[in-house]
């Protein structure tokens, strides 16, 4: 069985694409930290619709905690292998820089970067193994015109982006594909604090996007027929700039 891997997968964008790639006929793998009702519920809908789906708690940001769980994983599943993996874990704490903390800058950063690192990592040497593989890596806009407020966001993003250029370099002989995707503002979790009257007036299509839709693009990176497609930053986001 091929599965897909889903950081962050309990809620907002990682629930959406969780539920869209399993409509693909993958296996999913919904991680979650600590909101394990909320994991739940979406396994329990991917279920419920014929599909196949279990839970994986661990901490992106813990080198530990992610060796232990895929480790375990993999001990548990000899004849399955992971061949989709999204990069959706990632955690807002804004602030303008003169105020923020310096654990408000590392949470960000470590959650984001350290979780691709740590992840990525231990999953990409089946990948290659045989010689198939998709990654995709959930940016932001925040990662490529930068925001006010979100100076740690933003360069976690932009580091992100960095990152899956040079590594597309590195896998592609093997087939494996590394993309990754950058929203704009999406209604979720991670923007329900944001001002939407306001900021929709600033996206040239007005509205905010969904969950779905950009969990159709993600469905897409992850398919065969994105094989030809591979270092790209494909942005959503309504045509705000």
């Amino acid at each position: 069985m091929n599965y897909a891997l889903v950081t962050g997968g309990s809620r907002g964008l990682g629930a959406a694409i969780s539920k869209r790639l399993a409509k693909q006929g993958l296996g999913i793998i919904v991680n979650y930290r600590s909101n394990e009702s909320a994991a739940k519920a979406v396994a329990d809908e991917i279920i419920g619709d014929s599909g196949i789906a279990e839970l994986l708690p661990f901490d992106v940001s813990s080198e530990e905690s992610v060796d232990m769980a895929l480790e375990k994983w993999e001990e548990t599943h000899p004849d399955d292998r992971i061949t989709v993996l999204v990069n959706n874990a990632g955690i807002r704490e804004d602030n303008l820089l003169i105020f923020m903390q310096t654990q408000q800058w590392h949470n960000v950063i470590n959650t984001t970067l350290d979780g691709f690192f740590y992840v990525t990592r231990r999953i990409l040497k089946g990948m290659l193994t045989k010689r198939f593989g998709r990654i995709i890596n959930i940016a932001s806009l925040s990662g490529l015109k930068g925001l006010p407020g979100q100076s740690n966001y933003s360069a976690a993003k932009a580091a992100l982006i960095g990152a899956t250029k040079a590594l597309a370099q590195e896998v592609a002989a093997r087939k494996v594909t590394v993309n990754a995707v950058a929203p704009g503002f999406i209604k979720s979790d991670m923007t329900k604090d944001l001002d939407e009257d306001s900021l929709k007036k600033l996206v040239p299509v007005g509205r905010f996007g969904e969950a779905d839709e950009v969990a159709a693009l993600v469905a897409f990176l992850a398919s065969k027929d994105s094989s030809y497609i591979t270092g790209e930053t494909i942005s959503i986001n309504g045509g705000l700039y």
